[in-house]
């Protein structure tokens, strides 16, 4: 790694430059360090952090962030906190302009810890901790005692709050996986991801996929193994891949284009859509629409996970935000409706009424409100078996398949499973040229 421009240094507390990468990317690279008071950021630190931000927005380069602080200086008081705020409102204007990748390598406690909040890609070493209130206020306000680790560690932002996407062994790996995320990311909005050599060739076929559905409708499968399939070189970078893991996110190319794919995974609730898996679906579609990735989502759920606790807890806030992100991406959208799509849930995940560009089915979907099982249930309450069977037999010849959808225009076209990314590949480059004119408005003002 070389840096090409020192923009500002703090003896000790942070610095800031332009550095070119391994895989030969510039970045505006800043740290800040722990080896002097735990890192604790004074105003002058997070002036670094400020004006790197700057720097990085006005180059149109890729911020990053190399985080191992202690929090805001006690010794220097509210400037310390003010000067971290600067930085806050810095990063934020960098936010869909330039990607922000955050490298937590240490503590990040109190106001570092929601600086990586903002950051687009968050990747924590191994022995790295982050939280906004530390085990000595717990304790202060809970009685509760409990450990750096229990509190804000690496498996609990991995596999419990989302907070971290991707985990590394250390600063050397850390390094390796932003080579890996930026592959997939251009400079700035106003750029389009660089196309990825690859010699998978792009009218290979997928025999593979037309046995990968179990025989049993309800039995489960891993959906990575249909990514796998249909990705150059079956190589893809998963995104928070501990967390709400009914729903996998990841970075591919499919024929060179970058893409970001957004698939249900059977083997996690059924595929069914709850509050984690709709957040974590949701901020990657915002993601790769605010840096041009194409978008491929792959369809098999039952619809909404049910319960009570899901309801009080904002079930209906959290699968609006899928809904919106969905609504209001301009990228290039391909869908594929592998077996289920129902109710509400097939309308979330990026359905033809959504602004989907192309769907693709599979002969397995099956597309309705519910089940046959379900409908059955609330339709024949009061039928016999030999009735609700009936009903169910012709409930599944007349509406769950898919080629009633295509009939009515839901559907673009019933594919073999095999012509899956040869019919992906060329949906992507007949929407390559795709251009959407944005609406005149200050901002959104999507649901949280």
């Amino acid at each position: 790694m070389t840096a090409v421009h020192l923009t500002r240094k703090v003896p000790g507390a942070a610095s800031a430059a332009v550095r070119q990468l391994a895989g030969g990317r510039r970045v505006v690279w800043a740290e800040v360090h722990d080896d002097v008071h735990k890192g604790a950021l004074s105003s002058a630190a997070s002036g670094v952090l400020r004006n790197a931000a700057q720097m990085a927005h006005e180059k149109r380069l890729p911020l990053v962030l190399v985080l191992a602080s202690s929090g805001a200086d006690l010794r220097e008081g509210v400037s310390a906190l003010h000067g971290w705020g600067e930085a806050a409102r810095v990063i934020t204007e960098c936010s869909g302009v330039v990607p922000t990748i955050a490298i937590v390598d240490g503590p990040a406690v109190s106001g570092p810890a929601l600086l990586i909040g903002l950051c687009d890609v968050v990747i924590m070493t191994t022995e790295s901790f982050a939280f906004v209130s530390g085990p000595t206020m717990v304790v202060q306000m809970t009685g509760v005692e409990v450990s750096n680790e229990e509190l804000g560690g690496t498996d609990i932002h991995s596999r419990q709050s989302g907070v971290a996407n991707l985990v590394a062994n250390d600063m050397a790996h850390a390094e390796e996986l932003l080579n890996e995320v930026l592959r997939y990311l251009p400079d700035h909005v106003d750029d389009l991801p660089a196309i990825i050599d690859s010699g998978d060739p792009a009218n290979r076929r997928c025999p593979e996929l037309n046995t990968i559905l179990p025989a049993s409708p309800t039995g489960s499968y891993d959906v990575r193994h249909v990514i796998e399939s249909i990705v150059d070189d079956g190589v893809h970078l998963e995104l928070r891949a501990g967390w709400a893991n009914n729903v996998v996110t990841t970075l591919a190319s499919i024929g060179g284009r970058a893409v970001g794919i957004v698939a249900n995974q059977p083997l996690a609730l059924a595929g069914t859509l709850d509050i984690q898996a709709s957040q974590k679906a949701a901020r990657f579609v915002a993601f790769c629409d605010a840096f041009n990735l194409s978008i491929v989502t792959l369809v098999d759920t039952p619809g909404f996970y049910p319960g009570k606790d899901l309801e009080w807890r904002g079930m209906i806030r959290h699968g609006a935000q899928l809904v919106f992100a969905y609504g209001r991406a301009t990228v290039p959208r391909v869908c594929v409706i592998l077996r289920k799509s129902y109710g509400g849930a097939y309308i979330v995940m990026d359905s033809k009424r959504m602004g989907n560009d192309v769907c693709i089915a599979w002969p397995t979907a099956e597309l309705a409100v519910m089940g046959a099982g379900q409908a059955a249930a609330i339709l024949q309450r009061r039928a016999t078996p030999d009735e609700r069977a009936e009903f169910e037999r012709d409930y599944e010849e007349r509406l769950l398949n898919p080629y009633v959808a295509a009939e009515r225009g839901y559907v673009d076209s019933v594919i073999t499973p095999e012509e899956t990314r040869i019919e992906v590949l060329a949906a992507l480059d007949m929407l390559s040229s795709k251009r959407e004119k944005f609406p005149k408005r200050k901002h959104d003002n999507g649901p949280l």
